[in-house]
């Protein structure tokens, strides 16, 4: 039988990222040392990428529930010398039990999924970042009940996240409003799949009128430092600030997925107020990751 891989929120039904989800605030309420379901699994976690909360909540997560992961490098693996990925893919996954990946290259998971025996998860890539979509949606729906009809604004760059977010209003039903400077738009397909629930906007103000949750992401992800005073100079009309925020419901949340540059594209105002939940949703990375490893590895 084929393994069932994370690589895209589009893997998910709604009604499945709806059992992950509501699985994940069970497991963060409920914390039992001795239910182990993992216990004797192990986890490859390959980085090309530096991390915080995805190697954390990933090594975490398979603690808590009995199992182990391994850290794994292009320095440190035949990876960095050139092993062809699809055969790199076979033999890890001939002595793991799931592989994560956090990777420059979307296609570089979605090759080691179709060869892989075990299942992929998408950790990170140019394209999609679907594990934090869980933890956000996660922290959501604790914070105000489903998504559902609900209006999200994403204001600036139209990046691997800004995707998630479309294919999140895709699966769980919400409409996403997003302001973007020129240039800088997400991709034009992965818009087009998503039909009207997608909505473009001219301002950030306009954006975020009547939007129960503003988020947001750095102007320069990682491997576009070179691009950050361009970009400070495309995003200076794109930051979250206060008139954001009183532009939108006055009970909407916001998001950052972190790190976070203050003063840069939020102020330090709104992140570190009272409408911001970018804690709570970094801590839920732990409890969203546990709830997907359960279910692919385990199938609950």
């Amino acid at each position: 039988m084929n393994p069932r891989h994370f690589i895209s929120l589009l893997d998910l039904s709604g009604d499945e990222f709806r059992a992950l989800i509501h699985r994940a605030i069970y497991l963060k309420n409920h914390r039992d040392p001795d239910y182990q379901p993992l216990k004797g699994k192990v986890m490859a976690m390959i980085f090309e990428k530096s991390s915080t909360r995805t190697r954390i909540s990933f090594e975490a997560g398979m603690a808590h529930f009995g199992g182990s992961a391994l850290f794994l490098s292009p320095r440190d693996t035949q990876l960095g010398r050139g092993e062809p990925l699809q055969d790199s893919a076979k033999v890890i996954s001939s002595m793991v039990d799931c592989i994560m990946l956090r990777t420059d290259r979307h296609d570089t998971v979605t090759t080691f999924a179709e060869h892989s025996s075990v299942p992929v998860i998408n950790g990170l890539t140019d394209q999609q970042h679907p594990c934090q979509l869980l933890a956000d949606m996660q922290t959501y729906f604790e914070q105000r009940g489903d998504i559902q009809g609900k209006t999200v604004t994403w204001i600036g760059d139209g990046n691997n996240m800004c995707h998630s977010y479309i294919h999140a209003a895709m699966v769980l039903d919400f409409t996403l409003h997003i302001a973007s400077p020129e240039g800088y738009y997400p991709d034009a397909d992965i818009v087009a799949a998503a039909g009207a629930r997608v909505k473009f906007f001219d301002t950030a103000i306009a954006a975020a009128e009547h939007a129960d949750l503003i988020v947001t992401d750095v102007w320069a992800s990682m491997g576009q430092e070179q691009e950050q005073q361009l970009r400070e100079i495309a995003f200076r009309h794109y930051q979250v600030n206060s008139d954001i925020m009183k532009a939108a419901n006055a009970d909407a949340l916001f998001m950052h997925c972190l790190p976070a540059h203050r003063g840069e594209e939020v102020t330090a105002e709104v992140i570190d107020g009272p409408q911001s939940i970018v804690f709570a949703e970094a801590e839920n990375r732990l409890h969203a990751q546990k709830a997907l490893l359960e279910f692919l590895i385990c199938g609950k």
